[in-house]
């Protein structure tokens, strides 16, 4: 047994005396926004040295400062690579290789990581879960393909639940509002920092993921605000990522099992297609119109998902084109433009509850046909003015 200090696999693990612990660390750990967890030094029966692990005493880490370590998680990466045929990894917690204070050691480990990989996949993906605020996890660029952007998440979530164009940043175990910054601003200051660290890189965008209240229930339930949600996310630059069971509405709120339950594809409870692993706490038939209703129904959120997503396949402005402020300084809006090559486009979501009428600018008025609303009446420009309903978006674009 590993336990055992006989063991040739003891250290693959990490482990210290009590007397060790406290001359160099706390026994007691940070709250983190990705692990609730205090106690990261756990006993072993029948040693008088304890073991790390950041998240669980079920959870003990790897000793990365073992070469063999290195080389052996290397070669499990390559053997998905070349025998299963994966294309890349979705890589959970990747801050948390070494411990927080060594991020020269994590940032140079994916790097080598990914050297490694590419010699048997040259165009291996590395996705990223860095939960952190954004100038701290741009260093990890350099070893992974594309980062997760919780400031932009939650800059996304704080914007639609205010009803008010906001920029927010991961602040210690949550996140903090800075409303000197409005969501544009906020997004290209963002971006800025990335590519002072790397000119060419994936943004991976998302509303929320497995270890998040869910968006819907963050929204307290309001499927308009969820579909504006999705809105801002696919119509902005990145490679966009869904939780499953955003597209439907999903409701869900910590502890962990009730942000994980399963998807409703039908209304029958004796479907063959349903898991029922766990009995729903917020997620059921009298909550969540399930897929097989939604598909269905043109006003679903699961159609506006998928009208979004088709929107944004066929538009290489907004698949491949930079973003830009708008200048429309209105609080109540987010505004921006979206420009690939001839492709010209105005994006305005309204994040109120009542229909706004936005005056565009004189320059802007080459913006003459609507590519997309989700406005009732579809409304046209007329006279360089634009109506948007409540809790909604308008792409414009321009004339070619």
């Amino acid at each position: 047994a590993v336990k055992s200090e006989k063991s040739p696999y003891r250290d693959y693990f990490i482990w210290e005396t009590e007397a060790e612990i406290l001359r160099t660390n706390s026994l007691q750990k940070k709250e983190t926004g990705d692990s609730g967890n205090l106690t990261q030094w756990h006993d072993a029966r029948g040693n008088n040295e304890k073991f790390y692990g950041f998240f669980s005493g079920y959870m003990p880490d790897l000793n990365y400062d073992n070469p063999e370590v290195r080389k052996e998680m290397i070669q499990i990466g390559k053997f998905w690579l070349q025998d299963i045929g994966v294309d890349g990894f979705r890589l959970d917690a990747a801050k948390h290789i070494y411990e927080d204070e060594r991020v020269e050691d994590n940032k140079n480990w994916w790097i080598e990581y990914r050297r490694e990989l590419e010699k048997v996949k040259p165009d291996v993906y590395l996705v990223g879960e860095v939960w952190d605020k954004t100038e701290s996890i741009t260093p990890f660029i350099h070893g992974l393909s594309a980062l997760f952007n919780f400031d932009l998440a939650f800059s996304i979530l704080e914007s639609v639940r205010n009803e008010k164009s906001v920029t927010a940043h991961i602040h210690g175990p949550s996140w903090k509002i800075d409303e000197n910054r409005n969501f544009t601003q906020g997004y290209l200051d963002n971006q800025g920092l990335f590519k002072r660290e790397m000119q060419e890189y994936y943004d991976a965008i998302f509303l929320s993921n497995h270890d998040q209240n869910r968006i819907m229930s963050a929204l307290e339930g309001d499927i308009s605000k969820a579909k504006l949600a999705a809105s801002i996310l696919l119509t902005l630059p990145g490679t966009p990522y869904l939780y499953y069971g955003e597209e439907i509405g999903m409701l869900g709120k910590k502890p962990d099992p009730n942000i994980r339950e399963p998807f409703l594809w039908t209304n029958s409870i004796t479907d063959t297609l349903r898991t029922k692993w766990i009995k729903p706490a917020f997620t059921s038939d009298s909550s969540v119109w399930p897929l097989s209703i939604q598909m269905t129904d043109e006003e679903s959120l699961f159609n506006h998902y998928k009208t979004l997503i088709h929107l944004r396949n066929r538009s290489m402005a907004l698949t491949f084109g930079d973003l830009q402020e708008a200048g429309y300084g209105n609080t109540l809006t987010i505004s921006y433009y979206r420009n690939h090559e001839r492709e010209k486009l105005l994006v305005m979501h309204n994040l109120t509850s009542s229909p706004i009428s936005i005056q565009l600018k004189d320059e802007d008025k080459i913006f003459s046909s609507v590519l997309y609303s989700n406005n009732p009446d579809g409304s046209q420009p007329e006279n360089g003015s634009i109506d948007i309903a409540a809790n909604s978006t308008i792409i414009l674009k321009a004339a070619d």
